[in-house]
């Protein structure tokens, strides 16, 4: 089927046709199931496992079981990725994760949520987001690269070293008998909290996208006649790319992650359209902008720095279990505990569950 759409299209149109296609799926799932792991961990800040925390379990475990089945099943395989095979960061792990997760506090949604919410009228995450990727593209190619690079070179970890899974040994079942574990407490939250079936489902369907996404990509790769990174989702450096590509002569190289950006957009925006969410939201005040701009900014260089956000560390490379990306996940959760503790230290609404942030 791929062999036949890079015959039709070319290996870059096909490449961007899938991001753009997955795109849509995470969107729009994204939007209906109101996943965002800036929300799960408010509510474990403020002391209580709640529905929000439930929906971000489905969409992990579920990227963490398909993943790992996917490789059992011979359909993936993890011999190029590059969070298990390239040297790795210990201290942009640690730094770059608490500096995101203090950033996603402060804008109140994860980068992959800012998307959505922009698609659907909020202006304070669309400010946040430009900030977001403006700082992402200075942090990995521009003028705060040196600085960036010199924080990730203090402690650095080899390849082999990055594979829980082989260090543990416990192997590709294992995994996602591990994962297992992480939905029944997901589900024993979401029934305990009363969350519609269709939240689940939602959830769900966004983790599931991570996975076809690594199995897009890697089938590319062994399809295509150029090279292809085998990679799964991710909302830094597409952002950033999405912007340079925007501000470059047309004609530049087209790949999944390009088509990716504009996908959630629109899949993110047909699902608001439909479930009425469709709603323009700005800015109470100047001291609000400021703190989302400084979120945007903390996030935008953590994201580079850590080597991925709360969905291309967080989810995508937790799936394949790679060491530094389960480093990065927990510095979130920190970064972001400690920052709502600080900075707001009042108690989430239960119900927030229900509404859009």
């Amino acid at each position: 089927m791929l062999e036949r759409l890079i015959d039709l299209l070319g290996d870059q149109w096909a490449l961007a046709l899938g991001g753009g296609v997955i795109g849509v799926l995470f969107g729009a799932l994204a939007q209906r199931s109101r996943f965002c792991l800036r929300a799960a961990t408010l509510e474990v800040a403020h002391g209580y496992l709640g529905g929000r925390l439930a929906i971000w379990l489905f969409t992990f475990s579920t990227a963490l079981i398909v993943t790992q089945l996917l490789i059992v099943g011979g359909l993936f395989d993890t011999g190029t990725v590059r969070q298990l095979n390239n040297t790795g960061s210990l201290s942009g792990a640690i730094i770059g994760g608490l500096m995101f997760g203090c950033g996603m506090t402060l804008t109140r949604a994860c980068a992959s949520r800012m998307l959505v919410l922009s698609a659907t009228g909020n202006l304070r995450a669309l400010l946040s987001g430009l900030v977001f990727a403006v700082v992402a593209q200075a942090a990995r190619d521009g003028a705060l690269s040196p600085f960036r690079s010199w924080v990730n070179a203090l402690w650095t970890i080899d390849g082999n070293s990055r594979d829980l899974l082989g260090l543990t040994g416990v192997g590709h079942v294992g995994g996602a008998l591990f994962g297992a574990l992480w939905l029944a407490l997901g589900l024993t939250i979401a029934i305990r909290n009363r969350v519609p079936w269709f939240y689940w489902v939602g959830a769900a369907g966004v983790g599931g996208t991570v996975a076809l996404a690594w199995w897009f990509n890697f089938t590319m790769a062994a399809t295509s006649f150029e090279l292809v990174p085998v990679h799964a989702l991710s909302f830094t450096s597409p952002s950033a790319d999405v912007l340079m590509y925007t501000l470059t002569p047309p004609g530049s190289k087209l790949s999944f992650d390009l088509g990716l950006i504009p996908g959630v957009v629109i899949g993110a925006f047909l699902a608001g359209a439909l479930g009425r969410d469709l709603k323009l939201e700005g800015f109470d005040s100047g001291t609000a902008m400021r703190r989302y701009i400084a979120g945007g900014c903390l996030m935008g260089f953590g994201g580079v720095l850590a080597g991925g956000c709360a969905v291309g560390a967080g989810v995508s490379g937790a799936s394949v279990f790679a060491l530094t990306s389960w480093i990065v996940l927990w510095s979130m959760w920190i970064g972001a505990v400690l920052t709502d503790r600080i900075v707001d230290g009042r108690p989430a609404p239960r119900e927030g569950m229900i509404h859009a942030l």
